[in-house]
């Protein structure tokens, strides 16, 4: 089925000619007036709508319009609304913008022009839409912020569901980057221990001298420097979940006291000889082997089946290909908001590059990757060059796409530079405007309209 799209304009031969200029593509609906417009809007649900400004009972006016505007975007905040104006109504589109419309088009309007829009514009609705409804589909903030609805995925969220209601311990497995400290953040989140404590340690970013006092806590006088008695990392997550990343890390001395813990429910401080009872429920992560460690030595075999009771094997990014728009527009929503830079979207070709993208840094190296775009953007569309994702793990494959690459950056060069003007972008290019139309329109190019 084509996309939905509402025309609201009060002549009735414009209304017919864009119909049968746009019926192809979009499942199209019309309306005259404000009443017809809201009830056809409230059938309809469409994703976008195209509307004149000047409509009755004052046509020579915009009021009727930009009420209709409002009305509109109150119903449903997602839909895309493209203002027509007159030619010497730039100030009418600004109003327009600042309450809310997606984009405003100047008459005469020239078709080819509005196709291109109104596919920019669909792009983006589709996009914030998927958004919405996979965040109605994970239950608001019950995975703390882990965004998906691939299989893959989804298969992790049902572990955690059934591992949260146990205090069984939980080996979180899988790359790095891919979310395991969150994994048992959403752990710790759905479980009955909620109102307690998370506490997180990297075992691979202390010093292993230091490791064991931090863990386990010390008592005064039992090494130089401690002159007080300390708590540890476990006695401070009593009550709540003690999340141990880098497990592969921890030496063997160490070990031995965490598996007395697992057995006992029971530490002693560094210095101390006071066996102290912790109530804490201990989830594990590792990007190693531990296999491999056990059959070297270097992980005890009966800590590993203590610690491994359940598995959760977090997977790569590259096996979501479904959930790489989401995390995408959940991170560009994420950093445009707090760098103030609302209504920055990606263009198609930063969409293609980011699904080609094998991304090994997985989710990580995604949301380091566009927090940097956004910050360094300097228009509303963030393009795969703002992205700055290698060449070599993105490139093409075939001489027709190699081809089209080169044509896509040449013309996205020209339109930046001219504004998104056609007529100079095409001078420069050296092709005429009917040619440079139907190679934006055939490369999916999206275009800033900038009168």
């Amino acid at each position: 089925m084509n996309p939905k799209l509402l025309i609201v304009d009060d002549d009735e031969e414009i209304r017919t000619q864009m119909k049968w200029a746009l019926a192809g593509d979009y499942d199209v609906a019309m309306a005259e007036d404000r009443p017809s417009a809201l009830e056809t809007f409230r059938q309809s649900s469409p994703l976008a709508v195209l509307l004149d400004l000047g409509l009755p009972p004052n046509p020579g006016g915009p009021e009727e319009g930009l009420a209709i505007l409002s009305e509109l975007l109150a119903l449903d905040r997602l839909t895309k609304v493209v203002v027509i104006t007159g030619q010497g109504d730039r100030h009418v589109a600004q109003q327009a913008i600042g309450s809310g419309a997606y984009d405003f088009i100047a008459k005469p309007v020239e078709m080819e022009e509005l196709k291109l829009l109104l596919r920019r514009c669909f792009h983006v609705a589709t996009i914030e839409r998927e958004f919405r409804l996979m965040q109605q589909m994970l239950g608001g903030k019950s995975f703390e912020g882990m965004i998906g609805s691939s299989a893959a995925i989804r298969n992790v969220f049902d572990s955690i569901r059934k591992v949260a209601t146990t205090d069984a311990p939980v080996l979180l497995l899988g790359e790095s980057g891919t979310g395991k400290e969150m994994a048992a953040r959403a752990i710790h989140q759905a479980s009955n221990r909620k109102d307690g404590p998370f506490i997180a340690i990297n075992c691979s970013a202390i010093p292993e001298t230091l490791l064991e006092s931090e863990l386990f806590g010390y008592e005064k006088g039992a090494f130089t420097g401690a002159h007080a008695q300390r708590k540890g990392r476990f006695e401070s997550a009593t009550g709540g979940t003690l999340f141990l990343d880098e497990i592969g890390e921890i030496p063997l001395p160490l070990q031995v006291k965490l598996l007395r813990f697992l057995q006992e429910k029971c530490i002693e401080r560094v210095g101390g000889r006071q066996s102290i009872d912790v109530d804490a429920r201990v989830v594990t992560a590792t990007n190693a082997d531990l296999r491999k460690g056990m059959a070297g030595g270097t992980f005890r075999e009966d800590l590993y089946y203590r610690l491994a009771v359940v598995q959760i094997t977090l997977p790569p990014l590259r096996d979501r290909e479904d959930d790489v728009r989401l995390l995408a527009q959940f991170f560009l929503q994420r950093f445009a908001a707090e760098s103030n830079k609302a209504g920055i979207s990606f263009d198609q070709d930063a969409i293609r590059a980011l699904t080609r993208y094998p991304w090994p840094g997985n989710v990580r190296e995604m949301e380091n990757c566009i927090r940097r775009a956004v910050i360094m953007a300097e228009g509303k569309r963030l393009t795969s060059r703002d992205l700055e994702l290698t060449r070599a793990a993105t490139a093409v494959v075939t001489l027709k796409e190699a081809r089209e690459a080169l044509e896509r950056d040449m013309i996205q060069g020209a339109l930046r530079r001219h504004s998104g003007r056609i007529a100079p972008a095409a001078q420069e290019l050296g092709v005429s405007r009917p040619s440079l139309y139907d190679m934006i329109e055939k490369l999916g190019i999206g275009k800033d309209v900038k009168a």
